[in-house]
């Protein structure tokens, strides 16, 4: 496994793979040295990030290996299905699972999702839109939803 620190507008982040895909990206809250050098196997992984985050990027096509539970890998999946700049309630997403009654295990395979921003976890919101729970900070999911929602807001301040 090869592993790269990078910054973002959220803060750096830690990525992690191999030939096999990415299998962690995340967020990280203290600072961090950046990686000078970009492992090959995490090049194309990093190319699209910074492509998300300059605004030119709205799908990922990444090879992925996100370890989990093959529930997890299931809400994993459904949640690579949330178009860009959309959102799905918990209850939803547990309805197009299958399963309306799970939204408790679905809301746990979601704060449990290993692939943030690439696995689209900051799409799901609370059954009143509100932005319920987010492993990365409440902030940085209004971050990620204002920076893909198609009617950008401007500041007055």
């Amino acid at each position: 496994m090869e592993t790269a620190y990078v910054g973002t507008p959220l803060g750096v982040a830690k990525l992690i793979g191999d030939e096999t895909g990415l299998s962690y990206l995340s967020l990280l809250d203290e600072s961090q040295k950046l990686t000078d050098v970009i492992p090959e196997v995490l090049e194309d992984a990093v190319y699209q990030l910074n492509e998300y985050f300059a605004g030119k990027r709205t799908e990922f096509s990444l090879q992925l290996n996100p370890e989990g539970t093959p529930f997890q890998q299931k809400v994993w999946q459904a949640l690579q299905e949330i178009p860009y700049g959309q959102t799905v309630t918990y209850g939803e997403l547990s309805k197009s699972l299958g399963d309306p009654k799970a939204i408790r295990a679905v809301a746990s395979a979601n704060g449990k999702n290993p692939l943030w921003i690439v696995i689209p976890c900051h799409r799901v919101i609370g059954s009143d839109g509100s932005l319920t729970g987010y492993a990365g900070g409440l902030e940085r999911k209004k971050w990620l939803l204002e920076h893909e929602s198609p009617a950008k807001q401007l500041s007055l301040f």
